[in-house]
């Protein structure tokens, strides 16, 4: 069965512990990620000096949606979100989005990697003083592992695609130990994984956080993502109005597992998996080179609970790229609001990055396809947002030229309004098994896991509500882990 391995390893513990102890690191629980009201006051008054991308120890407090969306000394509120109107959408189901740009490294990923090292870290699997922490990424997973191993001041290996923005490169520079660029861009995920199998060869003490395989990235989502979307539905939903589904690129598949929880909450809800046109894997079995940063592709994730998935779309990577432009070039943003959106949410469509966009569209599609209306919710996630891809804008401008009222008119009708239900499917049970299949090539075949592991993926009916029950161990481990560093009684 699928679990977290929580083994403590108790002379690797003690170094841990002294380690957290002289860096000033206390660790907060998922219960405090989800509710910040647990969170001492003394860790508040503490953050109201410390701005948000800092690399001090209390913004681990800040792996959370509802922090005040604010650069410098910020508190916590409501979870962070928007509701897009239908003015931009085209459709009239309300779509829901979490904004994840008010994390530390203003990406939501951040929270992936916490959940990855934290059950490794206070059993003492992981010991900073003599491992190294290697995280391959196709971009913000990476730069939330180097984050987390520079509060522990260990010695982080940043693995990410040479393709990525620029911004990602340059931030990485000053924060990770080692930052490896492999070849290709968003698309070559196996490269990544062909340079984790070199370094573990080399004989080095390291540790690879592999956010496609740990489940601590599943169970992270599950928690800490799932409840804030319910606590937001439990915010906008009116007596008549019908929760209908999660929509999220499947990337690591991390975001995605929160559509398990909801779907717990809500039965009749579905979950909806998207990817790139340019490259269907899900779909069609397929291949390809995209440009929407961020969603990885080309495999399945270990962790992706296919069985649970109601539905595959693909979104064209041109409609990505174009829309950033519209949603953030000024003759773009004119026209929106030229076009009833309003004036205030057309000035924060910059907190949708690439992938973020993405969501959005795949939730439009989901809406059309289902013919949802006005009491229908559609939820989904902004990942990160625009200030990664600063640098992306100024090439397509390099490219194209200057973007104008006409080149805003084309896109918003073709890309936005214009989205249509092709390229998606409506997964049968025969298909979700083909999906779950594909997994054999890559994790069997290529990364060590077995036969008998990926039939039980699939057969087991409680593969992966195991995961899910391990959230108060895990804070359990961490609370008497925090009594060990002796910090905590002075809160």
């Amino acid at each position: 069965m699928a679990s977290i391995d929580l083994t403590l390893q108790p002379e690797r513990l003690e170094r841990v512990v002294k380690r957290a102890r002289e860096r000033n690191i206390i660790i907060p629980t998922f219960a405090q990620q989800k509710n910040p009201n647990l969170v001492p006051a003394k860790v508040k008054a503490e953050l109201k000096k410390i701005g948000l991308w800092d690399v001090a120890p209390r913004n681990l407090f800040r792996i959370t949606w509802k922090n005040e969306p604010t650069a410098f000394g910020g508190s916590f509120g409501g979870v962070n979100y928007m509701e897009l109107p239908s003015s931009l959408t085209g459709v009239e189901a309300r779509i829901v989005v979490l904004v994840g740009k008010w994390f530390p490294t203003g990406a939501h990923k951040v929270g992936a990697a916490f959940g990855c090292l934290v059950p490794r870290l206070v059993t003492g699997q992981f010991d900073p003083t003599t491992q190294k922490a290697v995280w391959p990424s196709t971009g913000n997973f990476c730069r939330g592992g180097a984050y987390d191993s520079a509060l522990l001041a260990t010695t982080s290996i940043a693995i990410l695609p040479e393709g990525m923005s620029r911004e990602r490169f340059e931030w990485l520079s000053k924060i990770s130990g080692e930052v490896i660029a492999t070849p290709g861009t968003e698309s070559n995920v196996k490269e990544i994984f062909d340079k984790c199998w070199e370094l573990r060869k080399s004989g080095e003490d390291l540790m690879i956080f592999n956010q496609f395989e740990e489940f601590g990235n599943y169970l992270w989502h599950y928690e800490v993502t799932g409840h804030a979307m319910e606590e937001v539905l439990q915010k906008v939903m009116g007596p008549g109005d019908h929760f209908r589904g999660i929509a999220s690129a499947t990337g690591s598949a991390g975001t995605i597992a929160s559509g398990d929880y909801m779907k717990q909450i809500f039965p009749d809800s579905k979950i909806v998996a998207s990817e790139a046109l340019q490259c269907p894997t899900l779909l069609e079995n397929g291949f390809g080179a995209h440009r929407i940063e961020g969603i990885g592709d080309k495999h399945v994730p270990w962790i992706h609970n296919v069985k649970n998935t109601d539905m595959v779309v693909a979104i064209d990577d041109a409609a990505v790229v174009n829309l950033a432009r519209l949603f953030n070039e000024p003759d773009g943003r004119a026209y929106l609001v030229k076009k009833g959106v309003p004036e205030d949410l057309v000035s924060k469509l910059d907190l949708m990055g690439f992938s973020g966009i993405s969501n959005v569209l795949s939730a439009i599609k989901f809406a059309k396809y289902y013919e949802l209306g006005r009491n229908d919710v559609v939820m989904t996630v902004l990942t990160d947002s625009m200030e990664l891809y600063g640098s992306r804008l100024k090439e397509m401008r390099q490219e194209s030229g200057e973007y104008t009222a006409s080149d805003a008119a084309a896109d918003f009708a073709q890309y936005l309004h214009g989205q249509s239900t092709d390229n998606l499917l409506e997964l049968r049970y025969t298909d979700r098994r083909r999906v779950h299949n594909l997994k054999y090539f890559t994790w069997v075949e290529q990364q060590g896991k077995t036969y008998d592991e990926i039939k039980a993926q699939w057969n087991a009916p409680d593969y992966f509500t195991d995961v899910q029950k391990q959230t108060e161990e895990i804070d359990s481990l961490i609370t008497a882990f925090n009594e060990r560093v002796g910090l905590v009684k002075e809160l």
